[in-house]
């Protein structure tokens, strides 16, 4: 058994505000490449890339890939929402700021919550979460309420994908928490999402006939590599290390940074604008996050919605 600590060490929040501010910048990263790279092609490499990198840690490590354990289907399941959530997250960053787009995905730990309820045994919805959806959902609605002031309904097109793309996330979750995933080790359920996924997005990119990579710059290869070295590779696996070696609760409170970093990041590097509107929506929804994640008293697993994903 890993050596379990009671409590976050500096180490532990050092690296913990490392994972939230990647993830922020990722819809940024997003943006950055889809100058010069088309936003199915670029996802589909973004998870084949990160694939390979997975594959070869855990033949390092040891770590059974082939195995009959029942858990085919639902990976596959698994796999084609994630492929989905991500196919709709690059697409909408084409109509949509990045730093609006972070805060429509941050839905997702809601929607997990609302599943869970139903579907996932002993995750029933506590009073505190229920405020906490109630005061995200007011924040969703704020943002969502300000793109039909833009000129263009494009930005309406962009928030709507990133909001149903936020659904497939947290139905992912709920799939993994409801069925024989939940046992197996985190790295192949990672592998079936990036595995599938990739398949999907690429063969999307070529149904749709995409250009694929129409320019290439230091920035764009950086962006491309940010995001699947980096994103899918390195921080996934760093997050399920903290998951092992200290309180998961407590973890999972630090996430509602992300949306904060990402639409900083938006403002700072893409010079988005950054309304009033939109910092209140950013309030609501980091509040609410931090509520429905909000453990229980004596209660150390990891609340629904966290850790499959990250």
């Amino acid at each position: 058994m890993p050596d379990r600590k009671t409590h976050l060490d500096l180490l532990a929040m050092a690296i913990l505000l490392v994972l939230c501010a990647s993830w922020g910048l990722q819809q940024v990263a997003v943006k950055l490449a889809g100058v010069g790279v088309s936003p199915f092609f670029q996802a589909g490499i973004r998870s084949l890339g990160a694939t390979v990198l997975l594959l070869a840690w855990m033949w390092l490590r040891r770590i059974p890939i082939l195995q009959r354990d029942g858990s085919a289907g639902w990976g596959v399941l698994a796999g084609l929402l994630f492929g989905g959530e991500f196919l709709l997250i690059f697409w909408g960053l084409e109509f949509t700021n990045a730093s609006r787009a972070v805060i429509f995905l941050y839905l997702s730990p809601f929607v997990v919550a609302i599943g869970a309820h139903y579907f996932v045994e002993g995750e029933r919805l506590r009073w505190v979460q229920v405020i906490g959806l109630m005061g995200a959902f007011a924040g969703i609605l704020l943002a969502f309420g300000e793109s039909f002031t833009f000129p263009s309904r494009e930005m309406l097109i962009g928030d709507s994908m990133l909001v149903a793309a936020a659904i497939l996330w947290g139905s992912t979750t709920v799939v993994i928490k409801a069925s024989v995933l939940r046992s197996l080790a985190p790295s192949k359920v990672l592998l079936y999402q990036l595995g599938v996924s990739a398949i999907l997005l690429l063969g999307a990119a070529w149904v749709v006939d995409e250009p694929g990579i129409t320019q290439m710059t230091p920035l764009i290869l950086g962006s491309l590599l940010f995001q699947a070295v980096w994103v899918a590779f390195v921080t996934y696996l760093a997050w399920f290390w903290l998951v092992r070696h200290y309180p998961a609760g407590r973890l999972s409170a630090f996430t509602f940074l992300t949306p904060l970093f990402g639409v900083l990041a938006g403002h700072w590097i893409l010079d988005e604008p950054l309304s009033l509107v939109l910092l209140v929506a950013l309030l609501f929804v980091g509040l609410g996050i931090y509520l429905v994640n909000r453990p229980e008293p004596g209660r150390t697993e990891l609340p629904a919605g966290v850790e499959e994903k990250l």
